[in-house]
């Protein structure tokens, strides 16, 4: 999956595609790449980042996704909260929900409208929000909590009618977890096979793989590459990436390694 901010202020690309004509050219850099699925984010999910209305939103990610499918029916994510946003851009020939609320800000009326497309649905474990999150990473077991967090998740969106295998499910990596939260989540990764739907993992660039490696943002791709070994060694099926070939190139030699093949950036 690769990654397309259409945000001023993504904290790892933000500004650069603005422009539908930026961003459809950064999404053919993706595909040719070797990224088989587009996420589009419109609105800034990295900590302390603010809100932006539904029409911002909107006038954000249309006129990118009208472009994009334009050249290619590769399966588009937007990355949103909002079912309004999600309407439009579903009926516009996107393909999947990302959501970074796991349905807990966008409730029963983004479930609905996932169970009438039938689109994909990527529910993501996050306390809070933006400005709040990283204030509730209090955790007696990280591990054993998101899973129990992701399940209740699960639970409300088989419960408005989705089926599971409309389903993905994230950890929520970097959100609303510490450093420390963060590793102990990917040591033990191979846990949440147990809920019984396909793992997404993005660590792509995340500010933990700064603080341990001391890199800036833009100089973190061999710490991100590391993290994407060992979550397709944990049986990760879905990788979240700014730099879909290098990332592909991981998986790929791991694959290899491995002697299967069941993982996809």
């Amino acid at each position: 999956m690769g990654v397309l901010n259409l945000t001023p202020d993504s904290f790892s690309d933000g500004g650069r595609y603005l422009s539908p004509a930026a961003a459809a050219e950064k999404a053919r850099t993706l595909i040719h790449e070797g990224a088989d699925i587009l996420d589009l984010g419109a609105e800034s999910t990295r900590p302390g980042a603010e809100t932006v209305t539904e029409m911002e939103e909107l006038a954000r990610v249309l006129p990118v996704l009208e472009e994009i499918r334009k050249f290619t029916n590769i399966p588009v994510s937007v990355d949103t909260t909002k079912p309004e946003v999600a309407r439009q851009c579903l009926a516009l020939g996107a393909d999947i929900i990302n959501d970074v609320s796991g349905l807990r800000d966008s409730g029963a009326a983004m479930a609905d409208l996932v169970r009438e497309t039938g689109a994909g649905l990527v529910l993501m474990h996050r306390r809070g929000n933006p400005q709040t999150m990283q204030s509730l990473a209090a955790y007696g077991d990280v591990v054993k909590e998101v899973m129990a967090e992701l399940e209740e998740d699960i639970a409300f969106a088989l419960d408005r009618g989705i089926s599971r295998d409309q389903l993905v499910i994230d950890p929520g990596l970097g959100f609303a977890k510490t450093t420390e939260q963060n590793l102990e989540i990917l040591q033990s990764l191979e846990r949440f096979q147990e809920l019984r739907l396909p793992v997404l993992a993005g660590p792509s660039r995340k500010s933990f793989i700064g603080k341990i490696t001391g890199r800036e943002v833009m100089e973190r791709e061999f710490g991100t590459a590391a993290v994407c070994a060992v979550a397709v060694i944990k049986g990760v099926q879905v990788l979240r990436v700014h730099d879909a070939g290098k990332m592909g190139d991981v998986v790929k030699i791991v694959e290899a390694i491995q002697g299967v093949k069941h993982v996809r950036t």
